[in-house]
């Protein structure tokens, strides 16, 4: 009896082992389904959130916080999570814990994107959840953090929504980094030097662009590239877009330029970025008539008066555009005038938060033969306003002459010291040096001789693409010309170019004879852009999603200090 008293309790404790073993097992097993779950009710949060940040911006994430806070697996979406219940850690059911944080100043950006900033908000998603027809009651939490990237656009030497191409046939460096949301050509007729991080979405390759059927320019049947930073020469990289909505075409984000059509909301996704409903000052030139006032932040309440605006714009004025063919009947925007104007005038001062102008918007409404191509000119543009100037229009846009420099000790140069921030959008952007003539321009190009001229500004602008026998003229043709430049006389450029959509107006492809010689290249990235209160006003943001941390938290606890 004894030894069967000994034997009974054994056995009971080997029972009771294996009960507390199970249990201790199937918790666990629970304890793990509870964390795939609450982590799967944080991916259904961050991939709405994800989807709305760059369909429309940080505005259309906050707008949906609400929303995101109530996200959880329903029986909608399986029969399997109809036994599951989740709560947001301090007493809420069927939802999530969403909370964000922003930066107030430039974050660098990973190592993807080494030397890009960004201004970032990172969010943090917990859930909790437990399965109602469990045993036990066992609850898993799931922290995961997410950063929402803005990426001003021109952080970029130069930056393509498309195929970005390089074939130079003078020696060029480029000074800042350079990306391609899809393929990257380079096959240069002679030395190409990147000097920062080379980004592309699909390729680097060293060819031609499909359609460009270019031979090799004489005396220099290849040329040479040099990426003086290989390890941060990176493809494929995932895309960088703009924030427009469902697609990101480089014909959609033209609509960026255009004016918004007759009942489109302003704070839609797209209506948001337009630079026709951000600028301060909208100019409108009708057949006969010349009109400015405030912009859409007033609902363009405030008109310019008559008399101030006819010493800014004249639209009296014609020239020979030989690449296009078309005799431009331009827009002449007077910079000088508006700049001094701006500083004084009654009528807008009053009802800017900033007191002087910043941007302006050229809409141009005239009804013109096809034989005349109506665009933009912008002169005597030496100084700009105090905070920096953007101008924006659908139409093609000349600039004539030095462009924001100051100092003239500076011209020439790569010293934007005494520079402002400048940004200049249009469907295209044409360079008149300094000795441009309106009455020469129907003359041979030897006859149309430039000299040495410098332009800081940001350009974003469209170009012709390359089809099958016609090459687009690349990146070192980006801003076009009309001179005869040669390498005695100098484009001196500092800024950022972005290619954003194909030309809708300025259509004749790159190549014809006849129309211009290039100038000798100083071209470089403005490090003032480096900085973002030097950044041009109105510059618009790529966006872009980093995962951040995952971890898993204690029960009613949204800190990973609450670890068990």
């Amino acid at each position: 009896m004894i030894m069967m008293g000994i034997a009974l309790a054994i056995l009971a404790s080997a029972m009771a082992w294996s009960a507390s073993s199970t249990r201790l097992t199937h918790r666990s097993i629970q304890y793990t389904r509870s964390v795939v779950a609450a982590e799967a009710a944080t991916e259904k949060v961050l991939s709405r959130m994800s989807r709305d940040f760059l369909r429309g911006g940080e505005k259309l994430v906050v707008d949906n916080l609400a929303s995101y806070r109530s996200t959880v697996p329903t029986g909608v979406d399986s029969a399997f999570w109809s036994s599951w219940e989740f709560n947001n850690g301090t007493g809420g059911t069927g939802a999530v814990f969403v909370d964000g944080k922003s930066s107030s100043k430039y974050v660098s950006l990973d190592a993807t994107y080494a030397g890009l900033r960004g201004f970032v908000t990172t969010y943090s998603v917990v859930a909790h959840a437990r399965e109602n027809v469990a045993l036990q009651d066992v609850v898993g939490g799931v922290l995961q953090e997410v950063q929402l990237a803005r990426i001003p656009i021109f952080q970029f030497a130069m930056y393509s929504s498309g195929d970005l191409e390089i074939s130079c046939g003078q020696p060029f460096v480029v000074t800042g980094q350079v990306h391609a949301n899809k393929t990257l050509y380079v096959e240069p007729d002679n030395a190409l030097s990147f000097q920062s991080a080379v980004t592309a979405v699909v390729n680097i390759l060293f060819q031609r662009a499909p359609g460009d059927t270019r031979g090799s320019t004489p005396g220099f049947p290849n040329g040479t590239v040099v990426y003086e930073k290989p390890e941060l020469k990176v493809s494929p990289v995932s895309a960088m877009t703009m924030p427009i909505g469902a697609t990101n075409t480089p014909e959609a984000i033209r609509e960026i330029i255009q004016p918004p059509p007759a009942g489109e909301d302003p704070n839609s996704p797209l209506g948001r970025l337009r630079y026709y409903n951000q600028a301060d000052m909208i100019v409108v030139v009708s057949n006969n008539s010349v009109t400015a006032s405030s912009g859409s932040f007033n609902n363009f309440a405030t008109p310019i008066p008559s008399g101030q605006l006819g010493t800014m714009v004249t639209i009296t004025n014609t020239f020979w555009d030989a690449r296009e063919g078309k005799t431009v009947s331009a827009i002449d925007l007077n910079v000088g005038v508006l700049t001094a104007w701006g500083q004084t005038n009654t009528s807008l001062r009053p009802v800017l938060a900033s007191n002087t102008v910043s941007s302006v918007y050229v809409y141009d409404r005239r009804s013109l033969p096809g034989t005349n191509l109506a665009a933009v000119r912008l002169l005597n543009g030496g100084v700009l306003p105090a905070r920096g100037l953007t101008i924006a229009t659908a139409r093609p846009l000349y600039v004539l002459g030095n462009f924001n420099q100051t100092n003239a000790a500076n011209l020439g140069t790569t010293n934007t010291v005494s520079t402002r921030p400048a940004s200049l959008a249009a469907d295209a952007v044409t360079i008149l040096s300094q000795n441009w003539s309106d009455a020469k321009s129907t003359l041979p190009v030897a006859s149309r001789a430039a000299t040495s001229t410098t332009v800081n500004a940001a350009l974003l602008t469209g170009v012709v693409e390359t089809t099958p026998g016609k090459y687009s003229g690349g990146m070192e043709n980006f801003p076009r010309f009309l001179e005869t430049w040669g390498l005695a006389n100098v484009l001196t450029y500092n800024g950022s170019m972005v290619k954003l959509f194909p030309s809708l107006y300025a259509t004749n492809a790159w190549g014809k004879s006849d129309v211009y010689a290039p100038p000798k290249r100083n071209w470089a990235y403005d490090i003032n852009f480096d900085d973002a209160t030097k950044l041009p006003p109105l510059t618009p943001s790529l966006v872009k999603v980093f995962r951040g941390q995952w971890a898993t938290v204690a029960r009613d606890q949204n800190s990973v200090a609450a670890v068990p």
